[in-house]
C-alpha cells in the first residue's frame, strides 16, 4: 500500500513539474504553493519508493537532475522566451520536487552506513 502511495506522489510531482513549466505564467502567484507542494510529495518519494538497493543509483540520477537543470533553461535561449521560460520553470519545479526525496535517500544512506559494524 505504501508504494503505491509513494508512486502517486511520484506521478502528481512530474504532472505538477511539467504544469508549472508550461503554465508558468499563469501559476506565478501559486508558485511558492505549488513548489512545497513538490518538496512535500519529494519527501513522501524518498521515504516510500526507494529501497536499500536503489540508493546509490537514485542518489547519482538525483546529484545529475539538480546540477543540470539550471543549464536546462539556459540551452532554451535561442528559440524564445516563452520556450526559456517554461524550460526554465519545468527545472525549476523538477529540482524542487527531487532535492527533498534526495536529502531523505542521503539521511537513509547516512544512517544505514552509521549502524553497520
Amino acid at each position: 500500500m505504501a508504494e503505491e502511495y509513494g508512486e502517486y506522489a511520484f506521478l502528481a510531482g512530474l504532472v505538477i513539474a511539467v504544469l508549472v513549466g508550461v503554465f508558468a505564467t499563469f501559476v506565478q502567484p501559486f508558485l511558492g504553493l505549488l513548489m512545497a507542494l513538490l518538496a512535500l510529495l519529494g519527501l513522501i518519494v524518498g521515504l516510500l519508493n526507494i529501497t536499500d538497493k536503489e540508493i546509490n543509483s537514485f542518489l547519482l540520477a538525483a546529484l545529475v537532475l539538480i546540477a543540470s537543470a539550471a543549464a536546462l533553461g539556459n540551452a532554451f535561449t535561442l528559440f524564445g522566451a516563452a520556450v526559456q521560460g517554461a524550460v526554465s520553470g519545468f527545472a525549476g519545479a523538477l529540482t524542487a520536487f527531487v532535492a527533498p526525496a534526495a536529502v531523505v535517500v542521503a539521511i537513509k544512506s547516512v544512517y544505514t552506513l552509521a549502524s553497520k559494524k
